[in-house]
C-alpha cells in the first residue's frame, strides 16, 4: 500500500517539475505550496486508514502539518476527497472542494475555485471531474454533475450542468463554446512523453 502512496505523490510532483527522481520531488516540496499541501493531504488520508499503532503517530504528525498548510495557503480540501494522481494546484488561495466531490487523474485547479455540493434540487450532490480537466481561476462547479475528460472550465465560469468530454465552458451562466478541450493546458503528465 505504501508503494501506491509514493506512486501517487511522484505523479503529483511530476506535474509541478516535469521531472522524476528525488531531487525534483524535493524541489516541488520546497518551492510549490500546492504540492506541499497535497503531500500532507495524501499522507493524512493514507495513515488514517492504517490500523497499526505506529501509524497513529504518523497520522497525528501529518495531520498537524496538513492543518498548518491548509490555513496558511487557503486550501479547503478534505483528505477524504477522492482525488486521482497528478493533482495540480496552480496558485494558492481560496480553493474549496467538497469532501463528496470525485476528481480524476491529472486535474488542474486555479486559485479561487469552488467545487461544491448542493443540498436540494434536481442536481443534489457533488460534482465528478473526469481525467485531465483544467479549471480556471474563480470558476464555480456545483451539484451532482459530471465534467467530462479533457474539458476546460474557463476562469470565472459557473457550471451547474453536465459537460461533455473535450468541451470548453465559458461564462456565467456557463455555456459550451468549443470542443477543443484542455489540450495544451494539462501538461507534464507522469508516464506520458
Amino acid at each position: 500500500m505504501a508503494s501506491t502512496l509514493w506512486k501517487t505523490l511522484r505523479a503529483d510532483a511530476y506535474r509541478y517539475t516535469g521531472k522524476g527522481g528525488w531531487r525534483p520531488f524535493l524541489n516541488a516540496w520546497i518551492h510549490d505550496p500546492g504540492f506541499r499541501f497535497t503531500y500532507y493531504m495524501r499522507k493524512v488520508d493514507y495513515y488514517k486508514k492504517r490500523k497499526r499503532s505506529l501509524c497513529i503517530f504518523l497520522y497525528i504528525y501529518n495531520r498537524i502539518l496538513f492543518q498548518h498548510y491548509r490555513f496558511k495557503y487557503g486550501f479547503d480540501i478534505s483528505p477524504t476527497t477522492s482525488i486521482g494522481e497528478g493533482f495540480y494546484l496552480g496558485h494558492f488561495g481560496g480553493v474549496v472542494i467538497s469532501p463528496h466531490a470525485v476528481l480524476g487523474s491529472n486535474i488542474n485547479i486555479g486559485q479561487g475555485v469552488t467545487i461544491g455540493a448542493t443540498s436540494r434540487g434536481s442536481r443534489q450532490g457533488a460534482p465528478t471531474l473526469e481525467d485531465k480537466v483544467w479549471v480556471g481561476a474563480n470558476a464555480i462547479i456545483v451539484g451532482n454533475i459530471t465534467i467530462g475528460c479533457e474539458s476546460l472550465i474557463a476562469p470565472g465560469a459557473y457550471v451547474n450542468f453536465d459537460v461533455p468530454s473535450k468541451a470548453v465552458v465559458l461564462g456565467n451562466p456557463g455555456k459550451v463554446v468549443s470542443h477543443s478541450g484542455s489540450a495544451g493546458y494539462v501538461n507534464r503528465v507522469f508516464g506520458e512523453s
